[in-house]
C-alpha cells in the first residue's frame, strides 16, 4: 500500500467544521455509512457530529473527475460505490478531506450548499452500510483461545493442537447481523444437569463478545487466492463487532460440527466504516509468531493496529461499568493472513462480505472479552455499581463497545455498537 497517496491522513490537517477534541470523527477519519432521512437512505460520510451527504455534494458538483456516477451516492448499500476498488475509494476519501480542510473555502464560503451537505447526526438514523453476501468469524486471540481451553479441557494444554499453525474460523449467518437494535434472548437446547436430558429453555448463559470485523472489497475469481502481501487492497474498512453468544446452547451443540444456535441469533457492528486507508497511521506489530508460519501465511512489515477497545454493561436505569479494556493489537492472526487463509483453497470473496476478528483478549483479567472470561466461567462475578452482580448478562442489560486509536494529537475511532437485551418470547 502506497501510504504517500493517502494526503487525508495528513495529522495537520484541520477542518472549518468544528470538532470536538474527543470525537471519533476528526477530518483525518472521515468513513462511510448509510443515513436515512424521511424514509430516503443515501450514502454518506461523517466529521464531528455532521454527517456529509455525499449525494448532495455529488448533485452539487463537488465531486467531479472521480470515478463515480450518482447511483453510488444514491443507494440502500455502500457495495456498489465500493465495487469501484481501493484507488476509486481513497480518490474520494482525499477528496473529501480537502473539501473539509481549513485551507479550502470553496465549500466553506457556500451557505446555501453547506445547509444542504452537512446535517446533524441526531436528524437521520443509521443503516446498515452494506449487503453482507457471506460472513466468517475467527479465532484469532491466543488469550482468548488460552482462557477457554483452561476452563474446558487442560490448564497445562490450553490450545488445540492446530490454534499455532492456522487463523481458526467458521462461517456465521449474515441474515442476522444488526445494527444498535435490541437483542432478544434466544431459546433452545440447553443442558444444565450432565446426568440428565437436554431441556429446551430460553438461554441462561448469554454472553456477548468483543471483536473487531473487516469488509471486503471485490476479491478474485474462484479458484485464486489472495496472498498476505496483497490482502489489504481487498479491505474495504473495519467496525467493531458484537458476536453475541449462547454459552449453553453451545456446550450442548458444538460437538462435532461447531458453533450453531448459539451464534446465528445476532451478531452486532457499529454502523460507521472506517477505511482502512484512515488506520494506517496506527499499524504497529503483532505478536511473535511460534512456530514460524508456513509460507502462505508470511507477512513482512508491521502486522495489526492499535485500536483501543472498550466494553461497557449498563443495567437498566444504571450507570454504565467500564468491564473490559482491550486492544486489537494483541490479535495473534492479523487481517492478512485471516484473509489469505481464506482465500487459500480458492474460496472466492464477494464485494461486502465480512470476517469478524474473533474475541480480542489481552493479557490482564480486565482485557478479557467476553463474560464467560471476565467472570471466569460464572465463579468470579462482576460487581456493577449499582450493586448488582454479573456472571452472565441479564434481560434489560445494555452491552455497549466503543473504539478508538490515537497517535499524535490524532483520535481515529468507530463510534459505538450498543444493544438492550430483551426477554425471550414465550
Amino acid at each position: 500500500m502506497d501510504t504517500n497517496q493517502i494526503s487525508a491522513n495528513n495529522p495537520a490537517l484541520t477542518s472549518w467544521v468544528a470538532v470536538s477534541p474527543n470525537s471519533d470523527f476528526p477530518v483525518q477519519n472521515l468513513p462511510f455509512g448509510i443515513i436515512k432521512e424521511d424514509g430516503n437512505k443515501r450514502v454518506a460520510s461523517r466529521i464531528g457530529d455532521f454527517c456529509i451527504d455525499l449525494k448532495a455534494l455529488f448533485v452539487l458538483g463537488y465531486l467531479e473527475n472521480l470515478n463515480f456516477e450518482l447511483s453510488d451516492f444514491d443507494a440502500e448499500f455502500l457495495n456498489s460505490l465500493m465495487k469501484k476498488g481501493k484507488k476509486a475509494v481513497r480518490e474520494l476519501r482525499n477528496r473529501l478531506s480537502k473539501l473539509f480542510s481549513s485551507d479550502f473555502t470553496d465549500l466553506q464560503k457556500n451557505q446555501h450548499h453547506v445547509d444542504q451537505i452537512l446535517i446533524p447526526v441526531d436528524k437521520v438514523e443509521m443503516a446498515m452500510p452494506v449487503q453482507i453476501g457471506d460472513y466468517t468469524d475467527f479465532y484469532s486471540s491466543r488469550e482468548h483461545a488460552t482462557n477457554v481451553g483452561t476452563m474446558f479441557r487442560d490448564p497445562n494444554n490450553a490450545l488445540l493442537p492446530n490454534w499455532l499453525w492456522i487463523p481458526v474460523g467458521y462461517h456465521g449467518r449474515a441474515s442476522s447481523i444488526i445494527l444498535n437494535e435490541d437483542v432478544r434472548r434466544p431459546k433452545g437446547q440447553i443442558k444444565p444437569d450432565p446426568n440428565a436430558d437436554p431441556i429446551y429453555a430460553p438461554c441462561r448463559n448469554l454472553d456477548f463478545e468483543l471483536e473487531t470485523a473487516f469488509i471486503t472489497f471485490e476479491g478474485k475469481p474462484l479458484g485464486d487466492r489472495i496472498s498476505t502481501e496483497e490482502a489489504e487492497e481487498y479491505i474495504f474498512g473495519m467496525v467493531l463487532f458484537n458476536d453475541w453468544s449462547a454459552r449453553d446452547i453451545q456446550t450442548w451443540e458444538y460437538v462435532p460440527l461447531g458453533p450453531f444456535l448459539a451464534k446465528n441469533f445476532a451478531s452486532s457492528i457499529s454502523p460507521w466504516i472506517v477505511t482502512l486507508d484512515a488506520l494506517q497511521p496506527f499499524k504497529v506489530d503483532g505478536p511473535t509468531q511460534e512456530p514460524e508460519v508456513l509460507s502462505y501465511l508470511k507477512y513482512e512489515g508491521q502486522k495489526s493496529y492499535d485500536i483501543n477497545l472498550q466494553v461497557i454493561l449498563q443495567p437498566e436505569n444504571g450507570e454504565e461499568n467500564l468491564i473490559c479494556k482491550s486492544n486489537m493489537k494483541y490479535m495473534y492472526w492479523n487481517m492478512s493472513q485471516q484473509l489469505a487463509h481464506h482465500t487459500v483453497n480458492g474460496c472466492n470473496v464477494r464485494c461486502g462480505d465480512l470476517m469478524g476478528s474473533g474475541t480480542i483478549s489481552g493479557p490482564t483479567p480486565d482485557s478479557y472479552g467476553s463474560m464467560l472470561e471476565l467472570a471466569w466461567k460464572g465463579t468470579k462475578p462482576l460487581k456493577m455499581s449499582d450493586g448488582t452482580e454479573r456472571k452472565f448478562l441479564q434481560d434489560q442489560d445494555t452491552v455497549i463497545m466503543r473504539g478508538y486509536c490515537e497517535k499524535n494529537g490524532i483520535r481515529v475511532g468507530f463510534g459505538e455498537v450498543r444493544n438492550k437485551i430483551i426477554p425471550a418470547k414465550d
